[in-house]
């Protein structure tokens, strides 16, 4: 396999679908040729029976020979099956790769709702989570620990320390196509269920069963249970196996209720535990050279037995657990001690592995989310890595060259470059309406965002000091909570401010600054909050529509700057350029706009 650096990723994933395709096709044909296959020996199978019992001209023994040809045709047609569907299934995660860079993704990936929070300080403005935002373009991870991992990093800016180490983490498994391909085809057609933090909590909790011995005489007593069962059908004396149902009676009220309270909090069904062991035991296997993953293979592999394998014996109790509900184990429960000993099993796992869980769990979640931006890396070659700025260097700075916003399609991002340091430390942005204001806040907070996280950023270059970042792009009023749009916005505003008094200076995007009052009390309150966030050394971006608000620039000074969009009328039609100038614009298309829309103004 050639050095991933030097692939053409369009070219690279074509390539391997076309193979997969091939595959796919392949074992399709030969799928059906076993099912002809399967047929005629059946009927060959008809007609020598027909010979041996009807015609008596052959020995019954022949039946054996159509027999043994058909175990053979259903184990080589199975496995048969087996490589069609993998086939399939590969060339179907290319065909969505290819979709990605091709701008066709949305809608058909995990959207992340399940993180949404409207209350978090940027994560809805920047439509990181829901349908055509940016956790769906990024994530291939298979398990919810994979998921988490990667909607923290989205949701909380990590440490300096940590983002420059993920992004070589990045860089390697950028190379890994085999890998990434391994786990995404893991487990496809289970339909998983996996709770890490209940899983994990369970595995930590203290045992609530006795030991080996106990475990022993459960099993032995099923043993003699069975035993004496036929030994009552042979003889027909049932008094042994009354006796041994009477002490297993006994045992069940005394250990049942504590085996029901282990085994009922198992978060979890056997499909989920076995997609989990797939992955631990496809990142064991897995040769890497940075030591960060050098170390996590070593975690899974130390002790006398590696991490996969443990789970995988989990996985088989998990499966005896799901199947305490079903009517032959009902049936079976009292004499075999079915519940007691499934409970015994699950204390006894959970006894020698339970404290290693939580470890396992947080690998396979980190590589899983590293995985997820190694596939973007791959997939969009011209994004670069941030560079970022000592900690040392109090000052905040964002400086990006060209940036675009990733989940906007190719043809239609327009790139700007926004530089704010201690020079310029606020952009002050008029323009008119759709002119592009409100995109270049999120084109600029949702690169922050993959800067922060450790994955590339879409643009030429970007560089940046640590930062908190915080914004205000949406508000709605709240009829629940008696909240008017106005004061959601500064509840918001507060909350950004909040952050200005961390460690970290902030990054504060605000559109329309206070739309929601009048032009006085806005460019009073304006003002005020601006010289707020610069007392406490944050750098911004504020767009308006209000050009009173442009005066800023005059009464707090130099460190703030306008820039703006422009517009035009052509053939009838608004025509946009999206790109940043300086200054301040110089007319607006509200009244443009209505008439276009056919309203006399």
């Amino acid at each position: 396999m050639p050095d991933a650096n030097w692939l053409d990723p369009r070219a690279e994933y074509a390539r391997r679908l076309e193979i997969h395709g091939a595959k796919a096709a392949q074992t399709e044909r030969l799928h059906i040729r076993l099912g002809n296959a399967k047929l005629a020996v059946v009927a060959g199978a008809i007609v020598l029976l027909w010979l041996c019992w009807v015609r008596h001209l052959a020995s019954a023994y022949w039946l054996f020979v159509p027999a043994g040809v058909l175990v053979a045709l259903f184990v080589v047609h199975e496995l048969t099956i087996r490589r069609k569907d993998r086939a399939e299934r590969a060339a179907t995660y290319y065909r969505a790769g290819i979709a990605r860079m091709e701008d066709r993704w949305t809608g058909t990936g995990a959207a992340g709702d399940r993180f949404r929070d409207p209350k978090h300080v940027y994560a809805d403005d920047l439509d990181l989570f829901g349908q055509g935002g940016l956790f769906e373009l990024l994530s291939t991870a298979r398990t919810p620990m994979g998921e988490n991992r990667l909607a923290a990093w989205l949701c909380s800016p990590s440490p300096l320390p940590a983002v420059g180490e993920r992004q070589g983490l990045v860089a390697e498994l950028r190379e890994k196509l085999d890998l990434r391909e391994n786990v995404a085809l893991t487990g496809e057609e289970l339909r998983a269920r996996l709770n890490p933090e209940s899983l994990t909590k369970w595995a930590e909790d203290e045992a609530m069963l006795g030991g080996p011995a106990l475990r022993l005489g459960a099993a032995a007593c099923a043993l003699v249970a069975g035993g004496t069962f036929v030994y009552y059908l042979w003889t027909m004396n049932y008094w042994p196996f009354l006796v041994v149902l009477f002490l297993e009676l006994l045992i069940f009220q005394q250990l049942r209720k504590r085996a029901l309270a282990i085994i009922s909090e198992v978060s979890c069904n056997s499909e989920g535990v076995q997609l989990f062991a797939s992955i631990l035991g496809l990142i064991e296997r897995e040769n890497f050279s940075s030591p960060r993953l050098r170390e996590m293979t070593a975690e899974l592999r130390r002790g006398p037995e590696a991490a996969s394998h443990a789970v995988r014996k989990f996985g088989k109790i998990v499966n005896w657990i799901d199947g305490r509900g079903s009517l032959i184990v009902k049936i079976i429960d009292r004499p075999l001690l079915y519940v007691v000993q499934t409970g015994l099993a699950a204390d006894a796992w959970r006894k020698r592995y339970g404290h290693r869980m939580r470890a396992w769990i947080e690998i396979a979640g980190e590589v899983e989310a590293l995985l997820s931006l190694a596939s973007y890396a791959f997939e969009h070659p011209a994004d670069p890595f941030p560079e970022f700025i000592a900690q040392a260097d109090p000052q905040a700075v964002f400086a990006g060259e060209d940036l675009g916003h990733p989940l906007m399609p190719s043809s239609r991002c327009v790139r700007n470059t926004v530089q704010l340091d201690g020079g310029v430390r606020v952009l002050l942005v008029s323009g008119s309406n759709m002119s592009g204001k409100s995109t270049l806040l999120r084109t600029v907070g949702i690169n922050a965002v993959l800067a922060l996280a450790g994955a590339p950023i879409r643009g030429k270059s970007l560089r940046l000091a640590p930062l908190s970042l915080g914004t205000r792009l949406r508000s709605t009023d709240s009829l629940l909570e008696g909240r008017s749009t106005f004061y959601t916005e500064v509840l918001r505003i507060r909350q950004v401010l909040d952050l200005s008094g961390g460690e970290r200076p902030v990054l504060f995007l605000f559109d329309e600054l206070l739309d929601g009052t009048n032009s006085h009390d806005r460019q009073i309150g304006a003002q005020g909050l601006v010289r707020a966030f610069l007392e406490r050394g944050a750098i911004g971006m504020v767009t308006t529509h209000d050009l009173a608000l442009t005066e800023m620039a005059n009464s707090v000074g130099a460190c703030i700057r306008n820039v703006h969009f422009e517009d035009r009328v052509e053939d009838g039609q608004m025509r946009f350029d999206y790109k940043l100038r300086d200054g301040v614009v110089t007319k607006s298309n509200a009244l443009e706009l209505m008439r276009l829309a056919g309203l006399e103004v």
